[in-house]
């Protein structure tokens, strides 16, 4: 008998906080390779087309702090005689747990800790489980949001657990349909990606499969080659799994973080497993629409361990690596989903136990030993069999629902009359006050509001109609001015933003004319004027800001000089002030960035300058070591 029930499960978690209520303005693009023409032609196409430029109309998540605590979190459980499947719909419906009920495995790595941390486009992520990645490459927007859930009856008559939610900046529905079948000992996953517009949209998904790591884990796959990414600007195809002696199947062999995206052999069903010491592990495959497959690795230096120890604080195992299913052959590519168009791929997840001989074989014999096995348990024939199956109820009125997501989707739908599947409803009563906020501007209005309340992320797909509202005001003008810049019309943009001052000081517009104008007094306005979202300002004023203007907006923190982003800007501040003393003391006595970003947050490299001005070699604390490079 297969069971859907609702339950809580009782984590240590940090709290999520509030969206940061300042828009992203900042773009970041990223160069092609320096081999980008050595690629195959249809790669530097996907490659070249579809990057995201914002993540606008969605707002940034770096309110989070990193003091867990015991909280219950909604859970969706599905479960049979064989597998017990555990997802987070206020999560971005992550897969959190699979466990193996006759083995008492559990087949993913089941974080015993939510601790957010800044790796995904909108910053907030955590480790762990399953992700379902969809819009652009990076952490999708969702990940940290919640999905619709409900009930739907399987085509055997069990229970299927669908989940779906509008990503934003893509304007596409992601459908997720659960699905355990009676004596089934795998979990399939039936995915669906809608492009409900008149145009074709860039498509990008990737499941990421973590998955607990020791020294003996092996990844199998079925290629002989992989595009290596070492987060440099080269991607380069080498051949798999050995490399200058290092077999790098082995996900603990690695020193540094790596990608590696999998070549996929002719012919071949797309899987992959990630097996124990004795033969035993997690294996995912898929019907043919999902083609790519990749393995990522922190790396064993000190930078590596210490991000395995900040996603999951208290860590007392190896770790974790992820086992990943994509669209293209690499997360670099996106691909075109025409317009009014669907595409839908079915995933199944289930334990593959094999003779550690065979695991632990040559590449040649272990990829098609564990083949041979796979075939045996789940042939491809069966599972496109299921996939035939599932799409039958794929479009089914769900019958009972379980949790409410966002109100964005019949946002959208009421302002285009686009139409979407009747499996993935998006009912006007899910709009909440944050959404129908926005029904105005569809009637050619847009009223003032106080200017101390944080306006909401712009619609920068709603331009046109925002250009058009009759109000003139300076909310009116600052979402005109955010709109225009998300089309790159940066002169439009600014004439916007001082019309919206002009009309009535607000911090808002000041900031966003700071960002895009680079003049510090505007900086300054604007945290003269702030009294909602003061700590986000004031660390972003600081960052841009030196001199006497830096020292007048420190001058405001007050009770914030304790926040761990204005204490980094204060050590900053110090420095270039001529006291690295100073600096060095207020690094010795601890700063924990909630949002460190590798590459972003340098505090090694802060903390080796401060020795190099002091005359000094003092060793990095270990704490401030996140170099996803290896050791130097």
């Amino acid at each position: 008998m297969t069971t859907l029930s609702v339950q809580d499960l009782r984590l240590p978690t940090a709290d999520l906080g509030a969206e940061n209520p300042f828009p992203p303005l900042r773009r970041t693009s990223k160069p092609l390779f320096e081999n980008h023409h050595e690629l195959p032609a249809e790669m530097q196409e996907n490659i070249e087309y579809g990057g995201l430029g914002t993540v606008l109309p969605c707002l940034q998540q770096d309110g989070y702090d990193r003091k867990l605590v015991q909280q219950d979190i909604p859970t969706l459980v599905l479960e049979n005689a064989h597998l017990k499947a555990t997802v987070l719909p206020g999560l971005g419906g992550r897969l959190y747990s699979l466990v193996h009920k006759t083995s008492g495995q559990e087949l993913l790595y089941r974080n015993p800790v939510l601790q957010p941390a800044n790796l995904a486009l909108r910053n907030a992520w955590f480790a762990g489980g399953v992700e379902w990645n969809l819009g652009s490459t990076g952490h999708w927007t969702g990940t940290c949001s919640p999905m619709h859930a409900a009930r739907v009856e399987g085509p055997d008559g069990t229970p299927i657990l669908r989940l779906w939610e509008w990503e934003r900046t893509r304007n596409l529905v992601t459908q997720l349909d659960f699905w355990l079948p009676e004596d089934s000992d795998f979990l399939y996953v039936g995915a669906r990606i809608q492009n409900p517009s008149s145009e074709p949209v860039p498509a990008y998904w990737w499941s990421n499969i973590a998955v607990e790591q020791t020294p003996r884990t092996r990844v199998v796959v079925p290629a002989d080659q992989a595009w290596q990414h070492g987060y440099g600007n080269r991607l380069d195809l080498v051949d798999v799994p050995t490399q200058d002696g290092v077999d790098l199947s082995y996900p603990m062999n690695h020193r540094r973080a790596i990608d590696f995206f999998f070549e996929p052999l002719p012919g071949q069903r797309p899987w992959i497993a990630a097996l124990d010491a004795d033969g035993n592990g997690l294996v995912q495959t898929s019907t043919e629409r999902l083609r790519g497959r990749k393995m990522f690795v922190w790396g064993e230096s000190v930078g590596g361990r210490r991000w395995q120890e900040w996603l999951s604080p208290g860590i007392t195992n190896d770790g974790y690596c992820e086992i990943q299913a994509g669209l293209a052959r690499t997360q670099l590519e996106h691909l075109k989903l025409p317009a009014a168009t669907s595409w839908h791929w079915l995933e199944a997840y289930g334990r593959l136990a094999v003779d550690p001989a065979v695991a632990h074989a040559d590449w040649e014999a272990a990829r098609s030993g564990v083949d041979s096995r796979l075939e045996s348990l789940l042939s491809a024939t069966e599972l496109a069999d299921r996939e035939k199956d599932w799409l039958t109820v794929a479009d089914a009125v769900p019958s009972e629902r379980l949790v409410t997501g966002s109100g964005w989707g019949a946002l959208e739908l009421r302002r285009t009359g686009w139409r979407v599947s009747a499996g993935t409803p998006f009912a006007e009563e899910t709009m909440s006050e944050r959404e129908q906020a926005w029904l105005p501007v569809l009637e050619g209005r847009l009223p003032a509001t106080d200017r101390q309340v944080a306006p909401d992320g712009t619609l920068v797909g709603w331009r046109e109609l925002l250009e058009a509202v009759e109000d003139d005001n300076w909310l009116s003008w600052y979402h005109r001015g955010v709109a225009r810049w998300s089309v790159d019309d940066s002169d439009g943009a600014i004439e916007a933003w001082k019309r919206s001052v002009e009309l009535q000081p607000n911090s808002w517009a000041y900031r966003n004319l700071a960002v895009v104008t680079g003049e510090e007094n505007y900086w300054e306005l604007a945290v003269g004027l702030s009294s909602t979202g003061k700590v986000e300002l004031l660390a972003e004023a600081l960052d841009a800001v030196g001199g006497p203007i830096a020292t007048r907006i420190l001058e405001q923190a007050g009770a914030l000089l304790d926040d761990p982003r204005i204490r980094l800007a204060l050590v900053r501040l110090l420095m270039e002030q001529g006291d690295p003393a100073g600096a060095e003391a207020l690094l010795e006595e601890g700063i924990e960035l909630p949002g460190l970003r590798e590459g972003a947050n340098d505090l090694a490299g802060l903390w080796r300058e401060v020795q190099q001005r002091l005359g000094t070699d003092r060793p990095v604390p270990a704490a401030y070591e996140f170099g996803m490079l290896g050791d130097s």
